[in-house]
C-alpha cells in the first residue's frame, strides 16, 4: 500500500537562502520524509512523507522548531501573499527620525542637530534589542540549526557596532563630540532600518511575483446560482456537487467544470488556453471553471468541483512546480548555504589587516561591520525562485503550464522540436474534401444523406466526418435497420425504399485504386466507397487539415534555429504531403510507438536536445524518450502524465510560447546571478578598503535583493501573443 502524501506548506520568518536550506536539512533527515524542497522566494515548502508514519502537525511542529512560523496551504495562499507592514519596521522607522534629523545638519558641517550621547544610547539600544530583537531571534534559531543566515550577520555587525559606541560613550561621556572619538549609534539603528525596509520591500515584490496563482484562483466566484425545486437559489460555490444543474448569465463566471444542459452563450476561456476569441457554448458543449460568459445565459450540469476542476489542476500544478526546485538553483544553494561563514571569516580578516597596516582600531572595526552588512545571501538565495515563479506565472498566461522547475529549465535549452502529425500538426478531424459520382443516376444530396444516415452507427473519425458534412448542408437523415459492422472496414444496413447500402475501405466494398481519379487528392486521402444494392455509387476523399497557426509556429520555430521534424504512424503519402507543405527538415512515416521513441535516442546519441509534442497514447513512449515532452490541450490522459509541460490549448503556438518562456527565464535567472556574484565580489572589496560605510552598505544591501525581483519582474511585461504574430489569416490547409 503507498503512504505517500504530499503537501504544501506556507512557511514565514525566512530571511535569507540558509534558512530555506537549514529547513530542507531538518526535514529531509526524518525517515518519514521523503522528499522536501523550500522555496525561499515563494516563502513555502513542498513536502512528501510516509503518512503511515507521521503527520502533517509533527511536520509543522518539526518547521516551528527549526525557528520558524508554519501552516498548511488552504488554496495555495502562501505567507508572502498575506504579508503585511510589520510593527516593527514602523518603529525601527520612528525611532530613526531623530537621527535622520541629526544627520541632514551635518550635511551643511554643523553637529547641533544631533541629539545628545545618552539619547542616541536610548534609541539605538531599544532600536537594537527591541524592535530590530527579531534579528537576534533569527540569528539565534540559525545557529541552533547548524548554519548562518543573514540575521547572523546583521545582529553580528550591529552588536558590534551599538557596543563600540556604548564603550566609547561610557569612557568619555558627554564630552566625546567627534574630538576624542566617534560614537555610531546611528550606524547600528540605520543598519537594521535599511534591512528591514529592504526585506519589507523583498516581500511586497514576491507577492507580485506570486500573483498568476491568485489570479487564477480568484477567478472562481465565491456563490453560484443552482436549481432547486425549479427556482434558482444562491449558494456557496464550495457546496457545489457533482450532478447539480447552474446558472451562468451574461458577466458572471462559472463556477465548476460542467457540461452545457440549456441555452446559448459566448465564453472567454482565455485564463486556461490562452484561445483570445470568445467560443460559442451550446447544449453538450464543454465548460472550464473561470470563463467569463461575455453574452448569453446557460444552463449547466456540474462535472468537477474545487480542485478536482481543470482550473483547480492547474492552480496545484503551478504552486506544485513553483516549490521545486531547477539544477541552476541548485548551484546557487550551495554557494548560499556556506556564504555565510565565508563572510565572516572575510569580516575578521579585514578587521586584522587593516590593523596590521597601521589603520586605527575604529577605521579598521568600522570596514569589518560593513563587509558584514553589505554581503548578501539574499540576492543570490532569491535569484533563480523568483525567475522560476514569474516565468511560470506568464506560461499560464499563454496557455502553458509547467509540471516542475526542471521543465522550465529543460524547453528553453532544446535544438530540435518533434511532431506527432494527426491532432497535433493537424486538427485530427478528417474533412469531406472531394468526390466522385460513379452512378450518375443519383444525385450528390442524396448520396450524402444515405451514406450519413449508415455512418451515424459509426464511431470512426471517418464516418464521423460525413455525418458532419450532411449537417452541414443540413440534409435529412434516414432510419437504417439490421446495421452490422466489421471493425477498420465499414458497415452494412437496411433503408426503406432504398435498399442494402454498404459502406466502407475499397476493399470492403469490392473496389479497387483503379476507380479512383488520377488527381493527387485522391492518393492522399483516406477513401470510402459506397455500394447501393451491389451497384457503385460513389467514392468520398476525406482528408485531415493543418491547424491555422501550424505554418507560423514551424516557420518561428526555423527563425529560431530548431530543427522541425515529424514522426507519424500514417502512410508515407499523406506524411510527405504535410512535411512539403511545412518544408520540414525531416519527416518519417509509419512508425509505431516504440519507433519513435529509438529515433529519437539517435537522435539524441548525436548531442541533439529534443522536445517531443504529442497527443495520444502512442506519442507516449517518445514522449518519455525526449529531454523536454508538450502534450497538447486534448492529449491523452497517458500523454498528459508523460508530459513535462501540458499546453492547456489546441492550437500550435503555445508550444513556441512554452519554449520561448522557457529561453527567456533561463536568461533572467542567468541576468539575476550574474547581478548576485558581481555585488557581493565588489561590495566586500569596497567595504573591506573602507569605501562604504556601515549604513551605505545596509542600504546597498537592501537594494541588491530588491534589485534581483525587480529584474525577475521585468519577465511578467512579456506579451508574446503577438509574437508570431496571431493577426495574420490563414486558410486551413488540407492534406
Amino acid at each position: 500500500m503507498d503512504n505517500k502524501q504530499t503537501i504544501n506548506v506556507a512557511i514565514s520568518g525566512m530571511t535569507c537562502q540558509a534558512c530555506a536550506s537549514r529547513i530542507e536539512k531538518v526535514l529531509n533527515k526524518k525517515s518519514s520524509i521523503k522528499m522536501a524542497s523550500v522555496n525561499f522566494a515563494g516563502e513555502s515548502a513542498n513536502i512528501t512523507f510516509d503518512d503511515s508514519k507521521t503527520t502533517i502537525d509533527e511536520i509543522i511542529g518539526w518547521i516551528k522548531k527549526a525557528g520558524f512560523d508554519a501552516v498548511l496551504m488552504q488554496d495555495s495562499v502562501s505567507a508572502a501573499q498575506v504579508s503585511t507592514i510589520p510593527y516593527s519596521l514602523l518603529g525601527l522607522w520612528a525611532l530613526s527620525l531623530p537621527f535622520w534629523v541629526g544627520m541632514f545638519g551635518m550635511l551643511f558641517g554643523s553637529h547641533a542637530f544631533m541629539p545628545p550621547i545618552w539619547l542616541q544610547f536610548v534609541l539605538a539600544t531599544l532600536v537594537q534589542f527591541g524592535f530590530g530583537g527579531h534579528f537576534y531571534k533569527g540569528a539565534w534559531a540559525s545557529i541552533k540549526g547548524g548554519l548562518a543566515n543573514m540575521d547572523v550577520l546583521v545582529a553580528l555587525a550591529t552588536t558590534v557596532i551599538w557596543a563600540y559606541s556604548t564603550y566609547v560613550w561610557l569612557q568619555h561621556g558627554e564630552h566625546v563630540h567627534y574630538q576624542t572619538a566617534n560614537v555610531y549609534f546611528e550606524a547600528s539603528v540605520m543598519v537594521m532600518a535599511f534591512v528591514s525596509l529592504g526585506k519589507y520591500l523583498e516581500n511586497r515584490t514576491k507577492k507580485n511575483s506570486l500573483n498568476s496563482l491568485s489570479t487564477l484562483l480568484a477567478l472562481v466566484p465565491d456563490d453560484v446560482l443552482i436549481k432547486k425545486d425549479d427556482h434558482w437559489q444562491k449558494i456557496a460555490v464550495t457546496l457545489v456537487k457533482p450532478d447539480d444543474i447552474l446558472l451562468a448569465r451574461t458577466g458572471d463566471r462559472i463556477a465548476v467544470d460542467g457540461i452545457v444542459v440549456n441555452g446559448l452563450g459566448y465564453a472567454d476561456e482565455a485564463h486556461l488556453t490562452g484561445e483570445s476569441m470568445v467560443l460559442v457554448k451550446k447544449a453538450g458543449d464543454k465548460l472550464l471553471a473561470g470563463s467569463l460568459i461575455s453574452e448569453g445565459s446557460l444552463e449547466y450540469q456540474a462535472v468537477a468541483t474545487g480542485q478536482n476542476s481543470v482550473l483547480g489542476d492547474v492552480a496545484k500544478a503551478l504552486s506544485d512546480a513553483q516549490n521545486t526546485k531547477a539544477k541552476i538553483a541548485r548551484v546557487a544553494d550551495k554557494v548560499a548555504s556556506v556564504f555565510v561563514p565565508v563572510v565572516v571569516s572575510v569580516s575578521l580578516l579585514t578587521l586584522l589587516v587593516n590593523l596590521y597596516f597601521g589603520i586605527d582600531m575604529e577605521n579598521a572595526l568600522m570596514r569589518a561591520v560593513a563587509v558584514l552588512v553589505i554581503a548578501c545571501p539574499c540576492a543570490l538565495g532569491i535569484a533563480t525562485p523568483a525567475a522560476i515563479m514569474v516565468g511560470m506565472g506568464l506560461g499560464v498566461k499563454h496557455g502553458v503550464v509547467f509540471k516542475d522547475a526542471i521543465s522550465l529549465e529543460t524547453a528553453g535549452s532544446i535544438d530540435t522540436m518533434v511532431f506527432d502529425k494527426t491532432g497535433t500538426l493537424t486538427t485530427g478531424k478528417p474533412s469531406l474534401q472531394a468526390y466522385k459520382i460513379l452512378d450518375e443516376t443519383w444525385d450528390f444530396d442524396k448520396i450524402l444523406s444515405i451514406s450519413a444516415s449508415l455512418e451515424t452507427h459509426a464511431n470512426h473519425p471517418l464516418a464521423q466526418s460525413i455525418v458532419q458534412a450532411a449537417h452541414d448542408k443540413n440534409l435529412p437523415l434516414y432510419p437504417v435497420e439490421n446495421v452490422s459492422s466489421q471493425i477498420g472496414q465499414g458497415l452494412v444496413g437496411e433503408i426503406k425504399n432504398i435498399g442494402t447500402v454498404k459502406i466502407g475501405t475499397l476493399d470492403f466494398v469490392g473496389l479497387n485504386q483503379n476507380s479512383l481519379p488520377k488527381d493527387d487528392i485522391y492518393q492522399k486521402a483516406s477513401i470510402v466507397g459506397l455500394l447501393i444494392n451491389q451497384q457503385a455509387i460513389a467514392i468520398f476523399a476525406l482528408l485531415d487539415t493543418i491547424k491555422l497557426d501550424t505554418h507560423i509556429v514551424v516557420n518561428q520555430l526555423k527563425k529560431e534555429n530548431i530543427d522541425v521534424v515529424m514522426m507519424s504512424g500514417d502512410k508515407k503519402t499523406v506524411v510527405d504531403w504535410v512535411s512539403q507543405e511545412l518544408s520540414l527538415s525531416q519527416a518519417f512515416a509509419q512508425m509505431l510507438p516504440n519507433d519513435k521513441a529509438s529515433k529519437i535516442k539517435q537522435m539524441q546519441d548525436k548531442g541533439k536536445k529534443i522536445a517531443m509534442i504529442g497527443d495520444g497514447i502512442n506519442d507516449a513512449p517518445a514522449m518519455a524518450q525526449a529531454d523536454a515532452s508538450f502534450a497538447v490541450g486534448q492529449a491523452s490522459d497517458v500523454a498528459k502524465q508523460t508530459a513535462s509541460v501540458q499546453l492547456m490549448g489546441d492550437a500550435l503556438v503555445h508550444a513556441y510560447y512554452a519554449q520561448k518562456i522557457s529561453k527567456l527565464t533561463l536568461r533572467n535567472i542567468k541576468q539575476n546571478l550574474f547581478f548576485a556574484f558581481i555585488y557581493n565580489i565588489l561590495g566586500i572589496s569596497f567595504a573591506a578598503i573602507g569605501l562604504l560605510n556601515p549604513m551605505i552598505a545596509a542600504s546597498a544591501m537592501a537594494m541588491s535583493s530588491i534589485s534581483v525581483m525587480l529584474n525577475a519582474l521585468r519577465l511578467k511585461r512579456l506579451d508574446l501573443t503577438n509574437h508570431p504574430s496571431n493577426g495574420t489569416s490563414l486558410n486551413n490547409t488540407t492534406v
